[in-house]
């Protein structure tokens, strides 16, 4: 099934606007916090030289690895946008599960927490959480309130356009689901007269053509997303 997908999640801002956000999945999350890991090494290696004063120095050097280790990702993520540098590379970003913007609170509490998910090595927990939880949230996410989601170029969450949602006169298989929710994000970028030639292509289905024809597969999309 295609990971735009399965792996959607539609909700509800607090101004009643819903927003279709794309789930992280464990992969990306993966790569993401790998890059991370290799900042966060490179910043020990950098303060390292703390060691050369002795006791004081060395003392200093292991509250400096704390302060990184635990206040890194909440830093970057409530004052750079939900993106550590990890999550800015793979165009991830952290946000609540109505889709604003993560706060002190949450990103203390789900960053915290990941010595539970650590456990019992290696992250287990956080795995296994993930691989149950349909939008691959890690323990210290399902208590936070948070969710990771893919952000598009401009870092803003995609949303389909407004359209009543209208189920599809067949069933469908992933991939033709798959096609019909990109051509609503992507609609807004083209011209309407673009978007009702490409809108013909799906006559079969939708059985208009025009610009009927691009309300009824946006409407499809909306359906499948989950709108009602």
């Amino acid at each position: 099934m295609s990971a735009r997908l399965d792996t959607l999640a539609v909700v509800e801002a607090p101004e009643g606007v819903e927003l279709s956000l794309r789930v992280a999945g464990i992969t990306a999350r993966a790569l993401a916090f790998g890059i991370d890991l290799l900042v966060r090494l490179a910043l020990y290696s950098a303060l390292s030289w703390l060691s050369l004063f002795g006791g004081p120095g060395e003392a200093l050097l292991l509250l400096s690895v704390f302060v990184v280790e635990w206040f890194y990702p909440v830093l970057f993520e409530v004052l750079w946008a939900g993106q550590t540098p990890g999550k800015r590379v793979l165009g991830l970003a952290v946000v609540r599960d109505d889709g604003t913007p993560v706060g002190w609170s949450a990103s203390v509490l789900r960053n915290f927490l990941r010595v539970v998910d650590f456990l019992p090595g290696l992250y287990g927990a956080a795995i296994v959480s993930s691989l149950l939880s349909r939008d691959s949230k890690r323990i210290g996410d399902h208590v936070a309130g948070t969710l990771v989601v893919h952000v598009d170029g401009r870092g803003e969450l995609r949303a389909l356009p407004a359209a009543a949602p209208l189920a599809p006169p067949i069933s469908l298989v992933p991939e033709e689901q798959a096609a019909l929710l990109e051509f609503a994000a992507r609609s807004p970028e083209w011209k309407a007269d673009r978007r009702a030639e490409l809108a013909q292509q799906l006559a079969p289905l939708t059985g208009a053509s025009g610009a009927e024809g691009v309300q009824r597969a946006l409407g499809m999309a909306r359906w499948i997303e989950g709108a009602r």
